[in-house]
């Protein structure tokens, strides 16, 4: 029996702790794949970072179209009128309205309007018009987003297709195989994980030397391990290799597609796909990265990337500022576990100048929830006598009225160490990692 298929080509943000790790993750590896019980996972190393690329649907799928990569036919459209000439024109039996923005969970979704759902299917283009009209210009609030939901400014008007068969096909780099790898399996549409968990010989995979390319022979024969049969195995066969130019052609770190998927009238589609790209491409992708719609992220994280920071906000008081992805989350860690509550994760990275602290510092004291600020460096790349000076700019700079306790050790720290002493500046030192928990902590109960 077939289903109906809407498809979704999006990384979305999440507005709990849990999941702002996730984007953490995400960001120290932009590649980070979905397929832990598959591949060992690894951090990209950059002494720059990075904010990671989100893409809208439409223009992921516009992306796959420029590669020959099979997807459903849409069309685009900001007010109600257009949305009803776009689905006439398309001229579907079934049409899907979709709400964009870079958020999941939009079909449960509810809009500021009081429109329930922002995915809907009709067969009747005039449908649309009050539909849309509920849509653009009205937040969507999902599980995804914040309280508020962000503003919808277009929609997607696609033909809506039905599956007969699920298929999931990923393509991503392997350090354990030095290079791209395709992954497979006929069990598509639903959790991979569970898949290579349960029933681990439904997964295929097919490494690629980089310089022969993803030749015929291994995409017939993963298209056949996706119980593609006949000529579906040949244009699935085509796919693939389309798939993998894709891959090549947008420095993409993981290209995801579940479910890879054959309809009854025996189309070969990518129903949902996410794309990642690799933020050190940006030079050479220039076309791509200027397609970051920023008006949807958090305008902190917008403003800390235009300073080589890494930003993501949380729930508490307590303004965290390290360096190194894997210590800024040890010290929310140790910030909870002494019973404070870390206000972000800010991570300075390893070539920060003094200037790049200052920054933080004015985006740490411009939250009005902040009552308190830990520094914890490690001077191993860093130069521990930089982050001094820039602590001590910051504060006389922006008459700093709340607690700041710095931990400093490594590289220069005597120096660091002395910058701090002789500012006269009420900064608290820290001997060690759980000495500064301890103080900005006690900080706020004094």
């Amino acid at each position: 029996m077939s289903h109906k298929m809407t498809g979704q080509l999006t990384s979305c943000q999440h507005p709990n702790m849990a999941a702002s790790i996730s984007r953490v993750l995400q960001r120290i590896s932009p590649g980070f794949v979905t397929l832990p019980l598959l591949q060992k996972q690894s951090a990209a190393a950059s002494v720059v970072p990075a904010r990671w690329l989100n893409l809208q649907e439409y223009q992921s799928k516009k992306l796959m179209l420029d590669y020959d990569v099979t997807v459903q036919r849409f069309q685009m459209a900001d007010n109600p009128p257009d949305a009803v000439k776009a689905a006439k024109a398309l001229n579907a039996k079934e049409i899907v309205l979709k709400a964009q923005i870079l958020a999941g969970g939009r079909g449960k979704g509810v809009f500021s309007s009081g429109l329930k759902g922002g995915v809907h299917l009709t067969k009747n283009p005039d449908d649309l018009l009050p539909l849309v009209a509920q849509m653009i210009g009205y937040n969507l609030v999902t599980k995804q987003t914040t309280k508020d939901g962000v503003k919808v400014k277009k929609v997607m008007v696609a033909e809506a297709l039905d599956i007969a068969r699920e298929t999931y096909v990923a393509i991503l780099m392997d350090r354990d195989m030095n290079g791209p790898v395709m992954v497979g399996s006929p069990e598509g549409g639903m959790d991979i994980e569970e898949v290579a968990e349960k029933s681990p010989e439904l997964i295929f995979k097919e490494p690629i030397d980089i310089f022969t390319g993803f030749t015929d022979e291994q995409a017939m024969r993963m298209a056949g391990n996706l119980n593609f049969k006949g000529d579906l195995q040949k244009q699935a066969a085509e796919q693939l290799k389309n798939l993998y130019k894709l891959f090549l052609g947008v420095d993409a770190t993981q290209v995801e597609i579940n479910p890879f998927g054959e309809t009854p009238d025996g189309q070969v589609v990518c129903f949902d796909a996410k794309v990642n790209f690799d933020d050190n491409a940006e030079y050479r992708q220039k076309e791509i990265f200027a397609m970051d719609d920023k008006s949807e992220g958090d305008p902190r994280e917008v403003e800390a990337s235009k300073h080589n920071l890494n930003y993501i906000g949380m729930d508490g008081n307590i303004g965290c500022l390290v360096n190194g992805a894997g210590l800024a989350m040890a010290t929310m860690d140790i910030i909870k576990f002494h019973g404070g509550e870390p206000a972000n994760f800010l991570d300075l990275g390893g070539g920060v100048q003094e200037k790049q602290v200052f920054e933080a510092f004015k985006l740490l004291n411009s939250e009005e929830k902040v009552k308190a600020i830990l520094v914890n460096i490690f001077g191993g790349i860093v130069d521990c006598s930089i982050i001094a000076k820039g602590i001590t700019s910051a504060c006389k700079g922006m008459d700093l009225r709340i607690p700041v306790v710095v931990r400093l050790a490594g590289y220069n720290v005597v120096q660091a160490l002395k910058i701090i002493s002789d500012s006269g500046l009420p900064i608290q030192t820290a001997t060690d990692f759980e000495d500064a928990a301890v103080k900005v902590v006690g900080s706020l109960q004094s």
